[in-house]
């Protein structure tokens, strides 16, 4: 499958990531684990690779790789820590509305510092009343002169206690072009990070509460018109969102299965390693089979967009199909680990923790299958990848 997907680039930009993640990252997930925290410094670390800059242009200091090329970044950080994976996707989903949305000026003040890894952007939309709802939003930005009033609240922000730029999305008026888009500096008076609140997994990453609380932002940090919030948010969501989730569960996948195959040839039953029993040898050919089927979905649908092509229908296919069956092998692998895999001197249970986490950003399963019906019945009534997805022509850095 690399072999068709992947170049020379790919190959190279994978190997490193795998021996980074190796090094630097694995050794730490034991303090990831016990203080369930956001980890600011090995986060940072990640993204002073130049990772977070794979959409980035290279005039402006990014890689300029693709979206191939995120996948398999996160990918490979997934597979040792879904946590750190989660970090960079949802880093990434704040290099997509500048790459889309900003202008020349806020292209050249953020773009080079998020490539070089000295700024976390981040995305914020979901509210604690509309959840995937989006025109159910109610924070709120009134114009002041020259500037914007931003009250309100946002949940589930990735990121939320690392990042350095918000980029919000709030109601400036009725309707569906009634949402407005804006980068708000984390340091900004009014901008209130939330109580960090442990989770389920992901032990390592935040994604937490903010508020705006009389909070004043130039109306030159406003994203595109006012009125483009709702592309905003679903050019981060449709395009990143569940492309760099899809990549996260991906990564975790390729762990359970990795995992699983060395207990059963660690362990032994009836003077023989585990897998030769013909009921656990069956499970992990499931194991394998749904991991090929899964990749191939991911890679399938980012190639689409690398080349431009309209990919809703893949996307969502793709995360649907990557968050239920990584779920799905690793409830099998803790089936197979029996009782050994409910305590934590081995990473299974960790995984399966993980990856419940995927299931609900960029739409829940439920929400892909309806939009994924609506195709199947021909009711489309667009789709973001056509109008967003074209390689992004970028001003020449100055």
């Amino acid at each position: 499958m690399d072999e068709y997907f992947a170049s020379q680039l790919h190959h190279r930009l994978r190997n490193d990531v795998r021996d980074f993640a190796e090094k630097e990252v694995r050794p730490r997930i034991p303090l990831l684990e016990a203080t369930r925290t956001a980890h600011g410094e090995l986060s940072r670390l990640i993204a002073r690779q130049g990772w977070l800059g794979a959409t980035i242009g290279r005039d402006y200091g990014g890689m300029g790789a693709g979206h191939l090329a995120k996948t398999i970044i996160i990918e490979e950080l997934s597979r040792v820590s879904g946590a750190m994976g989660a970090m960079v996707q949802a880093s990434q989903l704040g290099v997509a509305k500048i790459l889309h949305f900003g202008n020349a000026e806020q292209k050249r003040t953020w773009l080079p510092s998020i490539a070089a890894g000295h700024c976390l952007p981040t995305i914020a939309v979901t509210e604690p009343d509309s959840g995937g709802h989006v025109l159910g939003m109610t924070a709120t930005a009134v114009r002041d002169g020259d500037e914007y009033i931003l009250n309100g609240q946002k949940v589930y922000v990735g990121n939320s206690h690392i990042g350095d730029l918000h980029g919000v999305v709030v109601r400036t008026g009725p309707g569906s072009r009634g949402l407005t888009a804006f980068l708000v500096e984390a340091d900004r008076p009014g901008c209130i990070i939330g109580e960090q609140r442990p989770a389920l997994g992901l032990h390592g990453f935040s994604f937490g509460e903010l508020f705006f609380q009389n909070c004043r932002v130039p109306a030159s940090n406003r994203l595109g018109a006012e009125g483009d919030g709702l592309s905003v948010a679903y050019s981060s969501s449709v395009l990143y969102g569940r492309a760099n989730l899809t990549a996260v569960s991906l990564g975790i996948h390729q762990a359970i299965l990795d995992e699983t195959t060395k207990f059963c040839a660690e362990r032994y039953r009836y003077g023989n390693p585990l897998h030769d029993l013909p009921s656990i040898k069956m499970k992990l050919g499931k194991l394998q089979s749904r991991l090929m089927t899964a990749r191939l979905a991911a890679y399938h649908a980012v190639h689409l967009l690398d080349q431009g092509s309209p990919c809703d229908a893949e996307l969502m296919n793709a995360k649907l199909i990557n968050v239920e069956s990584t779920i799905d092998s690793a409830r099998n692998a803790m089936e197979i680990h029996a009782a050994a895999g409910l305590f934590t001197d081995r990473p299974i249970e960790r995984y399966l923790r993980d990856a419940l986490h995927m299931f609900a950003p960029a739409g829940t399963s439920d929400i892909q299958l309806l939009r994924l019906a609506e195709v199947a019945l021909g009711t489309v009534k667009g789709q973001w990848s056509q109008r967003l997805s074209e390689a992004v022509k970028l001003e020449p850095a100055v």
